[in-house]
């Protein structure tokens, strides 16, 4: 069992412009979080972020503490949602069970001292997908299905961009102190997500794209309207974007993306839009 973890700091609008490609990808991309019998972790300055990817194979893991963290224990003053994009597992927390199937979801509050994960079957192992926030209140483990989850249709096939958005970690349905998380699946024929785009200084959040076909990928837009960036990325890759950035994808087919956010406040809908025709 391997328990990686890497620091990435924050960059502003100003130096992000000046970045070759090698460089944007360098501070933004975060590329094998899934590896067999391992967890990876990238602890991010905005927001004091942590995305992860667990795989438990030959072994059960543990989510052990990293030393930016400073504590005892990973959850001692933290919050932690989870998603399962692999084969069944487990996550038990505090000796207490809880069984997560393909794309069902967890959130586990502050104060919960042992974590740890399990997959069902070794040939088909769970991925289970990481997003952990500072948290200052203690709030129950809850388990969220996909039939628990808050179903939002957008957009249309005219557009390329028909998708089902799922809420599964988000207020209306699980109590936390910032922490939200939920997935956009596009439909057959449709290839963007999050288009129009939209920023929201209050509030930064994480990409992770999966169900990405092989040899196929989708192109991740950043950057300020003005001033924008473009990551290609591979299936099982995530994308940090900044509160000043927007955050819209492009695909060569359709694909799913998970969605984490943190910061002033909970309102999923707190956004600034930005007019396509705008965007330079």
């Amino acid at each position: 069992m391997k328990n990686n973890y890497e620091v990435r700091y924050a960059c502003s609008p100003k130096e992000t412009k000046e970045l070759t490609t090698e460089g944007l990808r360098k501070e933004f991309l975060i590329q094998n979080l899934m590896e067999a019998d391992t967890i990876n972790l990238v602890y991010t300055h905005f927001d004091r972020y942590i995305v992860g990817g667990a795989v438990p194979v030959k072994t059960s893991l543990k989510l052990a503490t990293i030393d930016p963290l400073k504590s005892d224990y990973f959850l001692e003053r933290r919050e932690i949602g989870i998603i399962n994009v692999g084969g069944a597992g487990s996550v038990t927390v505090n000796g207490q069970k809880y069984e997560l199937d393909y794309k069902e979801a967890l959130y586990i509050g502050k104060e919960n001292k042992e974590v740890s994960f399990s997959s069902d079957n070794d040939d088909k192992p769970a991925k289970f997908y990481l997003n952990s926030t500072p948290a200052h209140k203690v709030f129950p483990t809850k388990k969220i299905s996909r039939a628990d989850a808050e179903i939002v249709e957008m957009g249309s096939m005219e557009t390329a961009n028909a998708r089902t958005i799922r809420k599964l970690i988000v207020n209306s349905l699980v109590e936390t102190c910032q922490v939200q998380m939920g997935m956009t699946e596009l439909k057959p024929g449709s290839v963007w997500n999050t288009m129009p785009a939209h920023v929201h200084d209050r509030r930064m959040e994480v990409y992770f794209y999966f169900e990405v076909p092989e040899e196929q990928a989708v192109c991740h837009f950043m950057g300020q309207p003005q001033e924008t960036r473009h990551i290609w990325m591979a299936n099982n890759e995530a994308v940090i974007s900044p509160p000043w950035s927007i955050h819209s994808g492009s695909g060569t087919s359709n694909y799913t993306f998970i969605w984490g956010m943190a910061g002033e406040n909970l309102d999923y809908g707190d956004m600034d839009h930005c007019k396509i025709k705008d965007l330079k």
